[in-house]
């Protein structure tokens, strides 16, 4: 990609302007405008993609006297995702911007760089590219239950599946494994890739599997979980929201338990 494109300042764009890893919203989406009508300077916009033939930029907020138009990307679960993830690459960028400012080999001061996505050192010219963390994320089904768990940080008490971090040395399918024994006492196996999704909370790749119970008994770890049941489709607690990859994983499963899809 072409980070470099000059602004028609007459065009039609998507404004994805970040402030504090929150975006700035008009009507709870995204702003269509024209380069005039943005209340922000635009002279560090950047285009990270296009969207409907329209061009998507990434900007910097430094006014932040609209504080109260400022969202999570949260909000905008359910919008289409081409769109979510593009909003989700600004808020990547920014979190890069402002948390490696300074070069890992030698300690210099780094700035963005002006032809590529990365902050590159002023002493010594190392490019740093922006840090995404290898996360796993898996639904596991048992005869005719799916595995949800409740996480503390979700204040609305919603059920979720099992998701974690990659550790050095790990494979995607034994991180699966162990982050399921971890937290919830159970032995799994048939592990397969399902799908993934970029997630700017604040800086992730979550890449989904599917998996069968293998061994255990459900023995939730309470330093992590608030909870971990086996549930029917017809007995689910409130469940992540659509347009999350746990929501689909958790859909795909109950269609699996209910035989209109067969893998």
């Amino acid at each position: 990609m072409d980070v470099t494109l000059m602004l028609n300042k007459r065009e039609l764009a998507y404004w994805c302007v970040v402030n504090d890893r929150k975006l700035y919203l008009l009507d709870n989406a995204i702003p269509l405008l024209e380069e005039s009508e943005l209340i922000f300077n635009t002279d560090s916009a950047r285009v990270i993609g296009e969207y409907l033939d329209h061009p998507v930029y990434w900007l910097e907020a430094s006014d932040c006297s609209h504080n109260d138009d400022f969202y999570t990307q949260r909000e905008l679960l359910g919008i289409d995702q081409t769109l979510f993830d593009l909003a989700g690459r600004a808020t990547q960028l920014s979190h890069m911007l402002h948390t490696q400012g300074f070069c890992s080999v030698c300690g210099g001061a780094a700035v963005l760089a002006g032809d590529q996505f990365a902050m590159v050192c002023q002493q010594c010219s190392n490019a740093q590219y922006p840090r995404v963390s290898p996360c796993i994320i898996v639904a596991v089904r048992k005869n005719d239950q799916i595995l949800l768990a409740q996480h503390p940080r979700h204040k609305t008490g919603i059920y979720t599946v099992i998701a974690g971090f990659v550790e050095a040395g790990e494979t995607l399918e034994q991180c699966v494994a162990r982050e399921v024994e971890e937290e919830t006492g159970i032995q799994v196996h048939n592990i397969r890739y399902f799908s993934s999704q970029p997630w700017a909370f604040p800086s992730n790749i979550m890449m989904a599997f599917l998996a069968d119970y293998e061994s255990g008994e459900l023995r939730p770890d309470y330093e992590e979980l608030s909870d971990a049941i086996w549930a029917k489709a017809t007995e689910l607690p409130a469940i992540a929201p659509k347009g999350t990859i746990a929501r689909v994983l958790i859909d795909e499963t109950l269609d699996l338990i209910k035989g209109t899809k067969h893998i």
